[in-house]
């Protein structure tokens, strides 16, 4: 009987870990070269590419970062590519991979953030995503998350992607995050055309622990891998800055169209297992920052009462109370440094 009881558990665990790994057949995406569609943004001489075009790697050491920016801003668009991430020791090491357009929109700008966040040794990766819109840095819409996988081993798809309707980040052809537009967000919903960004830089006074653990040059250089690079959307001039362009309107059609803008049914369940499992931290639980949740949210009362006022877990994801507790001002400083890592 113990024998068929662990051959039962072990077939559920395997059942729930491919779900979370095969909620649907994989993306259907077109790669392209890097010369096709992007540049050095940054750090030219630790980025190293590879004879095909096709990969290149970021590197990290104690004189410079490195990134890579796409060649045209787009107004909306599906923006992927594969990702392995540094391996060891990690801590302060942020691998960015978003969309903006800061660069022309210095007080108004809009941006999308895929941001992984090192750590020691035998502590996962941890990684958030985030929103901004119209400048509104005040009101970031940021959460966090656990992988459930080691992201150095091997590369993983990480996609963006973002139409007049909705916003959806994925891992693999996993949903992690939706983010659907409706009136009341305003100008909190990104608009204006972006550019697509791939970063590695040293954030050690915030990006572990609140700065606890600092980038450790011992183990440099930190290299984050990227191939299979995607840029889907309808590609803009950026001396024009135009915010609205007719001509665009077939590409949103499009793009609205496709199997990555429709979560199905298989890849919903999949996202939700995904968040009660390995997201951390959710703004639209953290009523100390917001106590009336930003219109997009949609409070599930029995998730939120796992939650603290503060937006995080009750219980870490080995099931120890957290027993740490901030005040208000504590929290928004946290906050405005990016911090919300207790451990």
């Amino acid at each position: 009987m113990d024998f068929i009881r662990k051959k039962i558990c072990l077939s559920v665990f395997l059942f729930f870990h491919v779900c979370f790994i095969t909620a649907d057949a994989a993306l259907n995406v077109s790669t392209i070269p890097f010369s096709d569609g992007f540049s050095h943004l940054f750090g030219e001489g630790n980025i190293l590419h590879a004879t095909d075009d096709k990969s290149l790697q970021l590197h990290l050491n104690q004189r410079t970062g490195s990134g890579f920016k796409s060649s045209d801003l787009y107004t909306h668009g599906f923006f992927s590519a594969k990702i392995k991430l540094p391996s060891d020791y990690t801590a302060g090491i942020v691998v960015a991979f978003y969309t903006t357009n800061g660069d022309l929109f210095t007080k108004t700008h809009d941006e999308l953030d895929f941001e992984f966040l090192g750590n020691i040794r035998g502590k996962a990766w941890r990684f958030q995503t985030n929103m901004y819109g119209n400048g509104s840095t005040s009101r970031g819409r940021e959460e966090r998350y656990y992988l459930w996988f080691d992201p150095s081993k091997e590369f993983h798809r990480y996609s963006i992607l973002w139409t007049i309707k909705n916003i959806i980040f994925y891992i693999d052809d996993v949903p992690i995050r939706e983010i659907v537009r409706n009136d009341a967000m305003g100008g909190d919903y990104p608009s204006k055309p972006m550019g697509l960004y791939a970063t590695i830089w040293d954030a050690s006074d915030w990006a572990t622990s609140g700065g606890k653990y600092k980038t450790n040059y011992k183990y440099a250089p930190f290299i984050a891998e990227f191939t299979d690079l995607v840029l889907n959307g309808c590609a803009m001039d950026p001396l024009e800055q135009v915010v609205n362009n007719p001509s665009c309107d077939e590409k949103d059609d499009e793009l609205q169209k496709a199997d990555f803008s429709r979560i199905t049914p298989r890849q919903r369940m999949a996202m939700k297992r995904f968040r009660s499992k390995y997201m951390y931290y959710s703004y639209c639980y953290d009523s100390l920052r917001y106590s009336v949740p930003p219109p997009e949210c949609e409070i599930d009362h029995v998730e939120q009462q796992h939650f603290k006022e503060t937006g995080r877990l009750k219980f870490n994801k080995h099931g120890h109370h957290r027993h740490a507790k901030r005040t208000r001002s504590q929290v928004l400083d946290a906050r405005n440094h990016g911090n919300q890592d207790e451990e």
